[in-house]
């Protein structure tokens, strides 16, 4: 393929995905794509969650993909870096969700290089829900993709987050909020543990016990795999930008967490 040309006066624009529709290959998720029945046996993946704390937010996502009532994967990524100062997590159908978050990073990239500046947060959470929105036909044909997206804002100087339905909908969530098959569970556990100006410690805290509590409760969430060394994915976003918590801190949370349900006579 060659690379596209185009002459002064014919301005491609900072919309990436629009790009693609221009260039006839919107065949991706996101960028208007119909195609046919869906096979059967794809994966799906589940549960992330996201919480603000005193100096930005907390995202968290467990590791297993499942088809049908089978485990198809143990350890898939479901939280992702948007760009510098936001992330992206993943619920619904596995390849499709994470095509769509490889294009809006490309999406991202693009426009901060087209027009000079990064796009705001909102802007990018609008632009996560014009792909959701594109993503629709196949989304009524059983490959749903319901994202969350959280990031640090750096004109209110403060942490913000975003969920969305199939129809690209996205709506901005105050506190904390979770998503996929074991996200009604997750999001009790953080309810019953949030408060205003949580430390990051207490937060990343939170999100681990709301996903173990999860997997506890729902066959298609995975919790920590101690004989395979597999644990939640868990990342920060703040004035810093996104951080990754080291897989170290996180299996230790989890031992702490195990040792106190033993501890309290509970089954771990």
């Amino acid at each position: 393929m060659n690379l596209p040309l185009f002459s002064t006066t014919d301005d491609p624009g900072p919309d990436f995905a629009g790009l693609l529709r221009r260039l006839d290959m919107s065949s991706g998720p996101g960028v208007a794509s119909t195609g046919t029945a869906p096979a059967q046996g794809f994966r799906h993946g589940t549960t992330v969650v996201a919480l603000r704390y005193a100096e930005g937010v907390v995202m968290a996502g467990d590791r297993r993909a499942t088809e049908g009532h089978s485990i198809a994967h143990r350890a898939m990524e479901k939280v992702f870096p948007a760009d510098r100062y936001s992330a992206v997590a993943i619920a619904g159908a596995a390849g499709p969700a994470v095509e769509m978050v490889r294009l809006f990073q490309t999406q991202l990239e693009h426009y901060e290089k087209v027009e000079g500046v990064v796009l705001s947060l909102e802007g990018k959470a609008n632009q996560l829900g014009q792909m959701v929105r594109a993503h629709l036909p196949m989304a009524m044909q059983g490959l749903a993709v319901v994202p969350l997206f959280a990031g640090f804002d750096l004109a209110r100087q403060t942490g913000r987050i975003f969920t969305y339905d199939v129809t690209g909908g996205h709506y901005e969530e105050s506190e904390f909020n979770a998503t996929g098959s074991g996200g009604r569970d997750a999001r009790t556990t953080i309810k019953l543990g949030y408060r205003d100006g949580l430390a990051r410690d207490e937060a990343v805290e939170l999100a681990i016990q709301s996903l173990y509590e999860a997997a506890d409760e729902d066959s298609a969430t995975g919790g920590p795999d101690l004989i395979r060394g597999i644990y939640p994915l868990v990342a920060t976003v703040s004035a810093q930008g996104f951080t990754s918590v080291e897989e170290s801190e996180v299996a230790e949370r989890f031992a702490a967490l195990i040792e106190r349900r033993r501890q309290e006579g509970r089954q771990p």
